[in-house]
């Protein structure tokens, strides 16, 4: 058992890794996304290069690099599937290829919960696109959506999803520590802003 929650969690970390939005950036002719707006990987400072299929592409690659190990590792058990999340989370926010430095994980953890309790991803996407509409902040959007997640989990009886995505939703806050500073101070930047 423990052979198989080693090698769960080492596949999602390696399928956690993977940087598609500095991928995507690199073909699309953008150069390294690191050097652009936030200097975050991710699909939000993906948006600020102005590039919407890159953006999409970005935010699917992060999506489904949660979902797709999720998916393997359930063959094995709701606890298999969770290890697995919990890999490929970890490897999309420290990446070996990058010097630990990664992205924030909504996205995958977004495809996490896609791949573990489908129907929290509608709860999620209500939750997101509510707050993203009226403050047009993504950093809130998505500290408001982890945070209700791991709620409805449990009420919708999905145990396993409940105790990782709980998990996440800390690692979740404690890596938007400055987006948060920046909310209070009213800095934060708006969803579609560059720079």
């Amino acid at each position: 058992m423990w052979l198989i929650a080693l090698a769960c969690l080492a596949g999602g970390y390696l399928s956690g890794s993977i940087p598609f939005g500095l991928v995507f950036a690199r073909l699309f002719g953008l150069g390294d996304l690191r050097q652009i707006g936030s200097g975050n990987i991710g699909a939000t400072n993906a948006l600020r290069t102005g590039n919407k299929a890159m953006a999409a592409l970005t935010l699917a690659g992060d999506v489904l690099k949660g979902t797709v190990p999720v998916l393997v590792a359930s063959r094995w058990g709701n606890e298999a599937a969770a290890v697995a999340g919990l890999g490929a989370f970890l490897g999309h926010l420290f990446p070996v290829w990058l010097g630990f430095k990664g992205g924030k994980g909504v996205a995958t953890y977004l495809g996490i919960l896609l791949g573990m309790a489908p129907v929290g991803v509608l709860v999620f996407a209500a939750v997101w696109l509510s707050v993203a509409a009226i403050w047009r902040y993504s950093s809130l959007a998505a500290l408001a959506a982890t945070l209700v997640v791991p709620i409805a989990c449990v009420l919708l009886g999905y145990n396993a999803a409940a105790v990782l995505t709980a998990v996440l939703t800390l690692i979740v806050y404690l890596k938007h520590h400055a987006n948060i500073r920046r909310l209070l101070a009213g800095t934060e930047g708006k969803i579609g802003a560059k720079g």
